[in-house]
């Protein structure tokens, strides 16, 4: 039974797609079977991992609306291990056209819940927003992992999405956790990236996540070439962070077993 982890926070541009992209190909490469799901109707997941959004016949958003399979609608990356369940455009209007439905909720989980079997790990890209969509991600998710940049205003909102998860648990999913919050955009240069570290560990302690995520070029080039930062350059500062990422979520799952054996055979 595949452990269902939404990438979740309402502001933009703190680092959930690239997360999503990452954390699960890392997952891949570590040979846990990894789904992405694209729950954003940017579609930055299907890009960055090599598929035009505008050639996409089934996604994500056929799957809720029009109780299209989600086995029809997955494609296989070029990343052993790794699918995707994609997003396009029309998933804009999606939480329009659910507000009349039954268990309207409950769409996506019920979406997931044919495959979950089939994955050790589906990672949802929430888009930066808490509308239904995004309130269906945590429903169906396990586990939530919040993204935090190390900037300023690193903190801003992220009182009113910790609020949106406690209101999730009380009445509609009781078994969701915080799986962890993960700083992200880190600039060893910058003072302000220690006080942010400082601060936000200071708040939230055993919440954080050891691994911290640090500004990277090849991190930030790699969704242009349509592949994870781990395809594009392994090496990197980008891809040892995700990879140290991906270990820490499989330690704290208990999943250390095969990790060791997977390690055994390197």
């Amino acid at each position: 039974m595949g452990k269902i982890i939404a990438i979740a926070n309402q502001k933009g541009g703190v680092g959930k797609t690239t997360t999503s992209i990452n954390l699960a190909a890392s997952l891949a490469v570590l040979e846990f079977k990894t789904l992405i799901v694209d729950a954003d109707p940017q579609a930055n997941s299907t890009s960055g991992i090599g598929f035009d959004p505008r050639t996409i016949k089934n996604s994500i958003y056929e799957c809720i609306i029009n109780d299209v399979d989600a086995i029809d609608a997955i494609q296989h990356t070029d990343t052993p291990n790794l699918d995707l369940l994609p997003a396009h455009i029309d998933l804009v209007g999606a939480e329009i056209e659910m507000i009349n439905l039954h268990g309207r909720e409950y769409k996506m989980q019920t979406v997931l819940e044919k495959v979950k079997d089939k994955y050790d790990f589906i990672i949802i890209d929430c888009s930066p927003s808490l509308g239904l969509i995004t309130i269906n991600a945590l429903s169906a998710a396990d586990s939530v992992i919040i993204p935090v940049q190390c900037e300023y205003f690193a903190l801003e909102g992220l009182g009113k999405l910790l609020n949106t998860i406690k209101i999730v648990q009380t009445r509609l999913n009781p078994d969701l956790q915080i799986e962890g919050i993960l700083l992200t955009m880190y600039d060893v240069r910058l003072r302000l990236s220690n006080q942010v570290v400082e601060e936000v560990k200071s708040h939230f302690e055993n919440l954080v996540f050891e691994t911290i995520i640090a500004r990277n070029t090849r991190l930030s080039e790699a969704p242009s070439f349509g592949i994870s930062v781990i395809m594009h350059d392994a090496n990197s500062k980008g891809a040892i962070n995700y990879l140290n990422l991906g270990r820490e979520i499989i330690k704290k799952n208990g999943l250390t077993k095969e990790l060791a054996t997977e390690a055994q055979r390197v």
